[in-house]
């Protein structure tokens, strides 16, 4: 077997082992709320392995990645720009009508969020989606049954707001940092970084399966320069 047919397969394996039912509905939402925005060039941060920048591409938009490692360009990007998210210039993040930054800012620590926040909202795209992991209160069930088949399947969050998140590791990208939920991180509190940093929310969503919060935001400087 050669070394391009042997990292084909590892990319196969870590692909399927990735991406559940639940994951995909996940990132299909990504692209879903872009529907209606007056949006054309969008630039997702941190695509990993590429799911979203290959749909965005199919419905096409002109999708631009960002990533700190080279390899991580996603399927059906036009362009990717090699950088980390946490110190990056602003102007490097420019020309674009929207940014995506699904299931990413929850590996940065918390207090550092703002300047990333303030950063990204410096770059003047006028609409910004962001989703983290969601652990508030929460309930869900689906039935499904035929003639031949039936499942069950049921999600439940409870008093995740009295734990703290137990951080695997504080120096590593991989470990999330904070998940909203947990003690000292509600849902509010994320609301009002966002705010503070210039932007204004103007849509919230949840998947199905407990899996993470979305949020779609206007940029307030660039709302007002458009209206000027």
């Amino acid at each position: 077997m050669t070394d391009s047919s042997s990292r084909a397969q590892a990319f196969r394996a870590k692909w399927h082992d990735y991406y559940s039912e639940k994951r995909i509905t996940h990132q299909w939402l990504q692209v879903d709320l872009l529907k209606g925005l007056p949006v054309h060039s969008v630039l997702e941060i941190g695509p990993y392995l590429g799911l979203v920048s290959a749909m965005a591409a199919s419905a096409g938009y002109n999708v631009t990645t960002l990533d700190i490692e080279a390899q991580s360009r996603g399927v059906g990007s036009t362009r990717h720009i090699q950088a980390d998210i946490r110190d990056v210039a602003a102007d490097q993040l420019q020309g674009f009508d929207a940014i995506l930054c699904c299931e990413t800012l929850e590996h940065i620590p918390w207090q550092k969020l703002d300047s990333v926040l303030a950063n990204i909202a410096g770059a003047g795209a006028p609409w910004f989606i962001v989703s983290v992991p969601y652990e508030g209160f929460q309930f869900a069930f689906e039935l499904y049954f035929n003639r031949w088949r039936w499942k069950r399947r049921s999600h439940f969050r409870k008093l995740r707001f009295l734990k703290r998140l137990k951080i695997a590791s504080d120096t590593e990208w991989e470990p999330h940092k904070w998940e909203i939920g947990y003690r000292g991180h509600s849902l509010p509190a994320f609301t009002v970084k966002l705010e503070d940093a210039g932007f204004e929310i103007k849509q919230r969503e949840f998947t199905s399966g407990c899996r993470s919060v979305f949020l779609v935001c206007r940029n307030k400087t660039a709302a007002a320069a458009g209206a000027a």
